[in-house]
Formats: structure tokens, C-alpha cells, sequence
């Protein structure tokens, strides 16, 4: 593990933002020597080196990366987005890690609701046109609510999907320039699952009724067992990515 004592020792002051050039510089000192860490170290150097402006995000298909961020980062900002458009059991999953997690959890929302959407562009953009629709009740609410941090920690694992495959566990995300952190990205599927059942970990009812991926209700269709985890995310179509990965 990373000596963070130093950091540690900072990070209570660690208010005002780095710039993109020392972020980077952070990215290329530690990113291959964390790459082979346990999921907990790497929050723990992330919540030392960044402290307040270090959150993490989580769709809430389950509460596995909430759970290992309250153990050594408590109090952790946790930012969900309510796209107007989630299953009731994503908005209870988030309910319930919110009541029996040490987390500060964010619920953002886009700039417009559902019906201000539909008035400007129509009903049911999410048909027309989905790139749209998720640019804008995820991928800009995100990066609007990222303004205030320095580095974020996402659930991706490369497991999920061919796209994922190099998925670095510290990374540089040049688009939001900011430090991307993957605490779980080398976790197979077994590795969750046991580590769900070994930790009690709150999981999405859905993914037991074979939505193994989750996103919005109306792009989200049930999986055959044995399929593509992620084949009932936008069925039917070429679209693979809500776009806050890319």
C-alpha cells in the first residue's frame, strides 16, 4: 500500500482545486503503482491525497463501492443522478444506503424534469433520439456536479463489457479533466457477489429479477440468463454507453 500519512495529514485543507497539469502529474506517479491494490487502499489513498474534493458516484444497482468507501473514507459525498426517468427499486436501493450508510449521499438532478424536456423537444426523446435523452439527464447533470471535486470514483469494472477492458484503476478522464478512480475495475463477477454475501450488501431488487444492468425504465429491458449482462441496456439498438464513461 501508498504511504498516504503525509496526505492525510493535508487533507483536512485540501480545499481549493489542482490544476489539470498537477492532476495529471498525480495520475502518472501513482496509477501503475496502485493498479494491483485492494479496492479499500485505493479509496483510502484517493480520500487522503484529495479529501473533500474526492466523491464517488454510484447508478445504485447496488451498494458495493458505497460500502467499501464508508469504511475508510466515512462521510464520503456519494452522488446519485435522478434522471426522472429511474425504476422505483433504483430510488429505494438509494433510500436505503442513505439510511444505513455513513455516507453523504447527493441526489442531483438535470437542468429541466421530464415534462420541461418533453415541451422543448417532444415526448419520449429517449425513442428519438437516447444519445440526446442521456446527454442530458446524465452526462451534463454529472459533470455540473463534479465542478467541486478533483477526482471521482466510479463502479466500473472491465468485466461488464468488451469497452471496459482498459479501464485504468487511477486514470486521467480528459474530458472532465479530471482523476478518475476505478476501485474495482480488476473485480470479476464472482468477486462481487461474494463479496455481497459476505458483506450483507444492499443490492437493487431488480438485478434478482434479471436486470443485471440498471439505468432508466424506459431503456432497460430484462436479460436471458447466460446473455450479455449489459444486452437489456438500450435493446435493440447500436447504443452501448450513456456516454459518462466515454
Amino acid at each position: 500500500m501508498i504511504a498516504t500519512e503525509a496526505a492525510r495529514r493535508n487533507r483536512g485543507s485540501q480545499t481549493a482545486g489542482r490544476t489539470p497539469e498537477e492532476l495529471r502529474e498525480i495520475v502518472q506517479h501513482v496509477g501503475a503503482e496502485l493498479e494491483l491494490a485492494p479496492a479499500e487502499h485505493i479509496i483510502e489513498w484517493a480520500y487522503a491525497t484529495f479529501g473533500e474534493r474526492f466523491c464517488l458516484t454510484s447508478s445504485m444497482g447496488d451498494a458495493v463501492l458505497a460500502h467499501l468507501a464508508a469504511k475508510v473514507a466515512p462521510g464520503i459525498d456519494v452522488v446519485f443522478l435522478d434522471t426522472g426517468y429511474h425504476f422505483a427499486e433504483t430510488i429505494g436501493t438509494r433510500d436505503a444506503v442513505e439510511a444505513t450508510m455513513d455516507v453523504n449521499l447527493l441526489t442531483i438532478t438535470p437542468k429541466q424534469t421530464v415534462a420541461e424536456q418533453d415541451a422543448e423537444y417532444g415526448p419520449e426523446l429517449y425513442k428519438r433520439d437516447p444519445d440526446l435523452c442521456c446527454a442530458l439527464r446524465k452526462v451534463a447533470p454529472l459533470a455540473t456536479s463534479l465542478d467541486g471535486y478533483d477526482a471521482w470514483a466510479t463502479g466500473l469494472r472491465r468485466a461488464e463489457t468488451k469497452n471496459r477492458v482498459i479501464a485504468p484503476v487511477v486514470g486521467w478522464d480528459a474530458k472532465k479533466q479530471k482523476v478518475k478512480v476505478s476501485p474495482i475495475a480488476r473485480w470479476t463477477d464472482a468477486q462481487v457477489d461474494a463479496y455481497i454475501a459476505d458483506n450483507s450488501i444492499l443490492v437493487n431488487p431488480l438485478v434478482y429479477d434479471d436486470y443485471p444492468s440498471i439505468g432508466c425504465w424506459p431503456c432497460t429491458r430484462r436479460v436471458a440468463p447466460g446473455d450479455d449482462p449489459r444486452s437489456g441496456r438500450w435493446a435493440g439498438t447500436n447504443k452501448t454507453e450513456c456516454g459518462i464513461h466515454m
